[in-house]
Formats: C-alpha cells, structure tokens, sequence
C-alpha cells in the first residue's frame, strides 16, 4: 500500500508490499507521486517489477541515441532529424533515467525551451520525445509510462500569410548574390523556389537525372505526402539551372538543409527584412 507525505518542498511516496524491499521515491508534486505509485503497484501485480528496476538504470539520452542510430536512418528526414535528435539528447532533462522522467519536469522542459524557441518548435520537440518513448515500450521492451501524454502543447502559431513586397524581393536577392565567403547555392536556390514554389527538401533533392530542360520539367520522385510529381520550369527557372556548375555526386544543389537555412537567415538579416522564415 501506497504513502504520502509533504517533506522538504517535495512529495514522497513510500510502498510496502509483502515480498518486495519498501520503496520510496520524491516529486514535485503529488500527482506525479500517486501515478508514480499507481504503475509501481501495477507492475508488482503483473509481476513486471523486476523490470522497472532495469528501467532505473537507463536514461533518456540513451533511447534518444539508440532511435537515432537504429530508427532515424529509416525516415526521409533522417539526417534533420538525427541533428535535432542529437541537440535533444545534449540537454539536461536527457540525464534523467525513464523511471525519474515524470510530466512535471516534462514540463519544466518544455517552458525552458519557450523562452528560447518558437512555440512550433518545442511542439515538434515533444513529439519526438512522444515517439522515442512509444517506441521503447512497444519495440524495446522497456515498461514505463509516456509523461509526454500528460503534458499541455503550446499553441501553435497561426500558418505564415508574409509575403515580399517587390523591393523586399530585389533587396533580398541582392543580399543572396555570392561574395566573399558567402555560399554560391543560396541565390540559385531561392530563384528557383520563387519560379517554381518547390519545398525546401524538395529543391535539396532534386538530381540532374530528373531534370529535362528541353521540355522544361523537373520530376520529384518522392514529394512530402509520399507521391510523385511533375513540376513544370519556367524559363526564368531553366535560365537559373543552366548556368548551375554540375556536381558529381548528380546532386543539383550540394548542400546541406541546415548551411541553407543560416546561409538564408543571414541573407534575410543583411536585407532588413522583418522575419519571414
């Protein structure tokens, strides 16, 4: 049977049951004591407590890791999300062991980050950690609870409506034109998504294979909602492909999604723009 005692600014919950040690365990608050209490008992009735005591040992960082290495490679967005993955697992709250990870520090996490990143952002965040979680448990063997079911999202923000007025859009491409040190693909790149309106990933995966000039299309093989495509190239856009130097790796654009996103975000910064990625 369960116990609860206030002690020291925490809840403590203490477990006596007949043929196991007596266990104890502080929160910071009580509901996160009576759940912890609740799957501990529920465990010893399944005979599953031996279990969680190997649970005990394994910390969030380690599944971060082993779903980058074993699960991550399968996904399209592998090499983003490994990035972000591996960003996670770097933090504090991936310290804690999967029995110690309850919805308050959860939480805690979660406020951290807003103050740090975009509502959006620590949404996608805590669906990783949901899936990595899920995942463990139906995959890994590994019994525990998903404290990530029981936290709040953050609202997400409204869907983007800013668009650039036409001297926004020639200070821009200004900024974007190579110099110096400044990457040679990022101006190409933003020409061809302004004839065309291709996705980011979808200009990054575009190889010279799918590329017809003559009849002036561009075939996406595996587009976001796992379909192909066709997508028609406008002069302009034909102009923009024909001087591109070829790669020979086949690769159209040989750079990688996080350099063309900073590349961008300075760009943005130089031409005075308001935000508008």
């Amino acid at each position: 049977m369960a116990s609860f005692r206030f002690h020291g600014n925490r809840w403590q919950a203490r477990i006596r049951r007949k043929g196991y040690p007596e266990i104890t365990d502080s929160f910071s608050s009580k509901l996160d004591a009576e759940r912890w209490a609740r799957a501990v008992e529920s465990e010893m009735d399944k005979g599953q407590f031996a279990e969680n005591i190997k649970t005990q040992q394994i910390t969030l960082k380690e599944i971060i890791l082993r779903y980058v290495q074993e699960v991550t490679p399968t996904m399209k967005s592998a090499k983003e999300d490994s990035i972000r993955l591996r960003a996670i697992a770097r933090k504090p709250i991936s310290s804690w062991s999967l029995t110690k990870l309850s919805s308050s520090r959860i939480a805690e996490y979660r406020d951290l980050r807003l103050n740090e990143v975009s509502a959006g952002t620590v949404n996608r965040e805590l669906a990783y950690l949901s899936s990595i979680i899920n995942h463990a448990r139906r995959e890994w063997g590994i019994t525990i609870q998903n404290p990530v079911q029981q936290v709040r999202k953050p609202t997400s923000p409204p869907g983007r409506t800013r668009t650039l007025s036409e001297d926004e859009g020639i200070n821009l491409l200004v900024s974007l034109e190579p110099l110096g040190r400044r990457s040679p693909w990022t101006y190409p790149i933003v020409m061809l998504a302004l004839e065309t309106a291709m996705r980011r990933s979808e200009l990054l995966a575009l190889l010279w294979e799918n590329i017809d000039l003559k009849r002036q299309t561009a075939f996406l093989p595996d587009t976001k909602n796992g379909s192909s495509r066709k997508v028609p190239l406008t002069l302009a856009a034909v102009g923009v492909l024909s001087k591109l130097p070829r790669n020979i790796s086949g690769v159209v654009f040989p750079v990688k999604y996080f350099t063309l996103d900073a590349a961008f975000k300075r760009a943005v910064k130089r031409a005075g723009l308001i935000k508008v990625i």
